[in-house]
This record gives C-alpha cells, structure tokens and sequence, in this order.
C-alpha cells in the first residue's frame, strides 16, 4: 500500500483533523514505517501456531466481591469546592424551559 499525500488527506477529513504540510510529512513517514512492519509480520510463517487467545492460563480469576468503607463522606466532601449536607454541589449543565 503506498501512502499519498492525497491518502494522508483523507484520513485527516475523517478524523476532522488539519495538519500542517511539515506535519502531513511526520504522518506520512509513520504510516510507512507502519506498513513495513505489518508487510513484516506477514512473512512470518505461522503454519501450525495456535491462536492465543490468553495471555497466561488462568481463567476467570476474580478476587471475591466484598463491601468496604474505604472512605467516609466527610472525607469525600472535605475539599469540594461546593457541597450540601450530603451532595457534592456542580453547576447547572442543562437548562429547564
């Protein structure tokens, strides 16, 4: 795959993103070097590897879900900058008619 400036282009309209001439240049050497390497990794041959699916073999290993008090609400509200009795207090996000 080759990378064009016309490619770069388009990836930036799809991001909605502006990139200056220099900065279309850093891009588009990355997205070369990106290239290269998946061009790379498909001459590996991988006849006869598994697919790993698990990065280790433990499965399913949880830690048993217990309730705890780690903090208090005094403690929670001690710095906010507007607080209640109970709430933590932010401005009004959306306006009722």
């Amino acid at each position: 795959m080759e990378v064009t400036d016309s490619l770069i282009d388009h990836l930036a309209n799809l991001a909605k993103l502006e990139f200056s001439e220099k900065e279309k240049e850093v891009i588009k050497q990355d997205l070369e070097k990106m290239i290269d390497f998946v061009d790379t990794l498909k001459s590996v041959d991988t006849a006869g590897v598994e697919p790993l699916i698990y990065m280790n073999t433990d499965v399913n290993v949880l830690r048993d879900d217990v309730v705890e008090q780690t903090i208090t609400k005094e403690e929670a509200l001690k710095n906010a900058p507007q607080k209640d009795s109970d709430y933590f207090k932010v401005p009004t996000v959306l306006k009722s008619k």
